[in-house]
C-alpha cells in the first residue's frame, strides 16, 4: 500500500503558521503595533489548531504513515505547544502591562530563527534518505537558539531581580520569561523527535 505523504505536507503547513506566529510575537514583544500582532498571533495559533486536528484525523484513518505515527503525533504536539506558548506569553504581557525587555525581544529572535529553520526543513521529512545532512543542519541551528535563548533568560533574570521592581511584578515578569523560554524549548523537542526518525529510516 503507497504510504500518505500528505502527513508531511501537513507538518510543513504547521511549521508555516508558527514561523508566522513567531514572528508577529517578536513584532508584540518590540513594542510596535501591540495590538495588530498580538491579533496575528492568534489567527495563526488558530490555523495552527486546525492543522493539528486536520492530522490527528489523519492517523486515524490511515493504514500507511510514512514514518512511525507516535512521532507524527509527537511532531505535531510538539509544534502546537510552540505557537500555543507563544499565544499564553502575548496573553500576560499584555493582561498585565509588562515592559518588554531587550533579553525578551533577543529572545523571541532565537524563536523566529528555531522556527524558521524548521519550516525549511520539514518538507525533507518526504525524501529523508537524501535529506539526513539537511535535517540535522536544523537540528544544530536549533539547538544553537535554544542555547542563546538560554543565556538570554539567565541575564534577564540577573537583571530582573536585581531591579527594584516589587516581589509581585518580578514573579510575573519571571513567569512570562519562563513561557518565551518555553517556546524555543519546544522548538527542540520538534528537532529531538526529528533527529529520531533520522535515525529510524537511514
Amino acid at each position: 500500500m503507497p504510504k500518505d505523504e500528505r502527513f508531511v505536507a501537513r507538518l510543513a503547513a504547521h511549521s508555516r503558521h508558527v514561523v508566522e506566529g513567531a514572528i508577529a510575537f517578536r513584532g508584540l514583544l518590540s513594542g510596535a503595533d501591540s495590538e495588530e500582532n498580538y491579533q496575528a498571533l492568534c489567527r495563526h495559533e488558530e490555523a495552527a489548531d486546525e492543522v493539528t486536528r486536520q492530522t490527528v484525523q489523519a492517523i486515524h484513518r490511515s493504514f500507511i504513515t510514512p514514518f512511525d505515527r507516535s512521532q507524527i503525533l509527537d511532531l505535531t504536539t510538539a509544534l502546537d505547544d510552540t505557537i500555543d506558548l507563544m499565544k499564553e506569553a502575548g496573553r500576560r504581557i499584555r493582561l498585565y502591562g509588562i515592559t518588554y525587555t531587550p533579553e525578551m525581544l533577543a529572545m523571541a529572535e532565537c524563536a523566529v530563527q528555531a522556527t524558521t529553520a524548521i519550516r525549511d526543513a520539514m518538507p525533507l521529512l518526504g525524501t529523508i534518505g537524501r535529506s539526513a545532512g539537511g535535517l540535522q543542519a536544523m537540528q544544530e541551528e536549533v539547538r544553537d537558539a535554544e542555547g542563546r535563548a538560554d543565556e538570554l533568560l539567565n541575564a534577564g533574570l540577573r537583571a530582573l531581580f536585581g531591579s527594584d521592581a516589587s516581589a509581585g511584578t518580578k514573579l510575573t515578569v519571571e513567569k512570562v520569561y519562563d513561557l518565551i523560554e518555553s517556546v524555543v524549548d519546544r522548538c527542540e523537542d520538534v528537532a529531538d523527535v526529528i533527529e529520531g526518525i533520522v535515525v529510524e529510516q537511514v
